[in-house]
């Protein structure tokens, strides 16, 4: 009984920890074009840094078959695109003003930022 409760908790850590406290690496971009991988349950990088008052172009290659995976959503830009399966889909984005942009799947499983600046 004791084993089953430690092996809760620990789960519980872990989805605390993957939705709510994890930190990925920032990647900053200087030409404001960007290749993300689309694979393991995230997007690859998740926190990329671009500069603003330029055009924006996210190249997404979707190299994984869950469901979830192929919708992209930049809910504050009203975006929405298909990511189609071991293809590239290339999102164009207007000079954006500095802040962040989240983007996500439809469920909000894989998730990331934008941080113009």
């Amino acid at each position: 009984m004791i084993v089953i409760n430690i092996i809760g908790l620990v789960l519980i850590a872990i989805i605390v920890w993957w939705f709510w406290l994890y930190k990925p690496q920032e990647t900053v971009v200087e030409n404001n074009e960007i290749m993300i991988e689309v694979k393991n349950g995230v997007y690859s990088p998740a926190l990329i840094q671009v500069a603003a008052d330029r055009p924006i172009l996210l190249k997404f290659f979707r190299n994984d078959q869950t469901p979830c995976s192929e919708t992209l959503l930049f809910p504050s830009l009203e975006i929405s695109e298909q990511l189609k399966l071991n293809e590239i889909t290339q999102v164009n984005i207007k000079a954006l003003i500095p802040g962040e942009y989240e983007f996500h799947c439809q469920m909000k499983m894989y998730h990331g930022v934008l941080k113009v600046i």
